[in-house]
């Protein structure tokens, strides 16, 4: 075909080399390829379900005490960076160089040596800059394939994904289940259980370095990474008693990933709405419940502040509803409120090739990390991780189906909206409380998904047990998997469509 120079099949399909995008993409098209069954084959969010099901470890025995108990659930998710998977490599006889956007570069290295045959110096890493990838970019997928194209044909190449590839081929936050119960005897809570049940999680990048990475991919190593890293995570911010939390995870055929905030966004979900439930069946307000079991003075500041600031507890119309929630990490403490709207003409309002469901109208975020030594960037980082919330609470999910992942592009992912973006959104940096900082990168996910699931269920009188709540509701039709990519609107020399 005309621009075309190379066709060759690398360990992980076929890779097509040609002078612009758009011959490219045609020549992607063209190819006929006999594929061998995925490692998915067959799967569905129904058949994973089940083994998940199977995989979870059992509660302790059931205490004779009252109870409050749930099990929720929460479905793939995409982690779509801002741009799709993307490296430049030049590979020669002794020697390669590579350009790509890296959160591990000293792994990629190293692995990229490995499979190559080189010494760890024969290998030039460039690690240039890349729009946001919420976990994505601590695999290097682009640049070991880039890697393995050049050094079959012997040419430089620059190897990039198509969203379609990032969607339903790259990283996805796993399916998981999480099951709570929580004891109590008068106004006393006794005791707090949870077991998250979850597809396992690839930590295969380990630390930063080859040795941890390669320990995290033995046969035991995996769990052993991810269960530390749940338990040093998911804190115990009541005083709930004796606490007890375990990580079950079931066997791979997933390419899954460290997507924003690992464990926390799921596994503080269900915990929040079942505080709400033991504050309701002990006959407490869900905000003064939180504050009176909050461990220490920190904790409750930002539940305070979320509170006066959000206006919590006022009248508002049937079908609407407050929720409010709490989440602490990486040596910091954040509150979240929110408003929502779950009122049949909002939950059905015409959304033009989307769903729209109910909406948040308002959120208040407040974060204390210790010391905030950059207030303003520190807020623009709370904003993204609200909208991360909201998403993961109502919208965002991939849907399971045959093998494969339905959704193919931003068209079919939806991530928070311009019309489920809150139209009055506040964040407040609380004054520093030390003189080192805590961290901040991923704090606001949780606290916010967690908000918006106990507005959710106060707004309806139900508890959310799946999420994001707009899972069931398929809104779009998928996309093809032969061609798997669109036609080329161009030939890639001008602008011209």
């Amino acid at each position: 075909m005309p621009g075309v120079t190379d066709v060759v099949v690398i360990s992980t399909g076929v890779a097509v080399r040609a002078e612009t995008f758009g011959q490219r993409i045609d020549a992607v098209r063209a190819l006929r390829v006999s594929w061998r069954p995925g490692t998915a084959e067959g799967r569905s969010d129904e058949t994973v379900l089940r083994e998940l099901a199977a995989a979870e470890v059992p509660l302790g025995p059931r205490p004779p005490t009252p109870v409050v108990e749930g099990k929720f659930t929460f479905a793939f998710r995409g982690n779509s960076a801002l741009e799709t998977n993307c490296a430049i490599t030049d590979v020669r006889a002794g020697r390669a160089e590579i350009w790509s956007a890296l959160k591990s570069p000293i792994v990629a290295q190293e692995n990229i040596a490995a499979r190559l045959g080189l010494p760890v110096d024969r290998v030039v890493v460039h690690v240039t800059e890349g729009g946001g990838s919420f976990g994505r970019k601590l695999f290097f997928d682009a640049a070991l394939e880039a890697a393995e194209v050049s050094r079959h044909i012997g040419k430089p190449v620059k190897l990039m994904w198509h969203r379609a590839d990032d969607v339903r081929q790259g990283r996805a936050h796993p399916m998981a289940t999480s099951r709570v119960r929580i004891a109590y005897l008068g106004g006393t809570v006794l005791g707090y259980e949870q077991r998250h049940t979850s597809v396992a999680t690839d930590l295969g990048h380990g630390l930063g370095e080859l040795f941890t990475a390669v320990t995290a991919q033995l046969p035991l190593g995996d769990i052993g990474f991810a269960e530390t890293f749940f338990q040093f995570s998911q804190t115990s911010p009541y005083n709930f008693g004796i606490v007890s939390r375990l990580l079950a995870e079931t066997g791979g055929g997933f390419n899954t990933g460290s997507m924003r905030n690992v464990y926390s966004p799921d596994a503080t979900c269900a915990r929040e709405l079942l505080v709400d439930q033991l504050a309701a069946r002990m006959g407490r307000e869900p905000f003064r419940f939180r504050r009176d079991f909050l461990r220490d003075d920190r904790s409750r500041a930002v539940l305070q502040k979320v509170a006066d600031v959000g206006g919590w507890g006022r009248s508002m119309p049937a079908g609407t509803a407050q929720g409010i929630a709490f989440h602490a990490e990486y040596k910091s403490v954040s509150a979240a409120l929110v408003e929502l709207d779950a009122r049949p003409e909002t939950v059905n309002r015409p959304i033009r090739d989307g769903v729209a469901g109910p909406r948040v109208t308002k959120a208040v975020f407040a974060v204390d990390v210790g010391l905030a030594v950059n207030p303003r960037g520190l807020e623009a980082q709370m904003t993204g991780g609200v909208m991360d919330g909201i998403a993961l609470a109502l919208t965002s999910s991939l849907h399971l189906r045959d093998g494969y992942f339905l959704e193919a592009s931003w068209d079919n992912y939806f991530y928070t909206r311009q019309w489920n973006t809150p139209p009055d959104l506040r964040i407040i940096v609380m004054p520093s409380t030390s003189e080192q900082p805590g961290g901040a990168g991923e704090l606001a996910v949780a606290a916010s998904m967690a908000a918006v699931a106990c507005a959710y269920g106060r707004a309806t009188g139900t508890m959310p047990t799946t999420f994001p709540i707009n899972h069931g509701t398929l809104s779009f039709v998928p996309k093809p998997t032969v061609p798997p990519v669109p036609q080329s609107p161009t030939d890639g020399r001008n602008l011209a469509i």
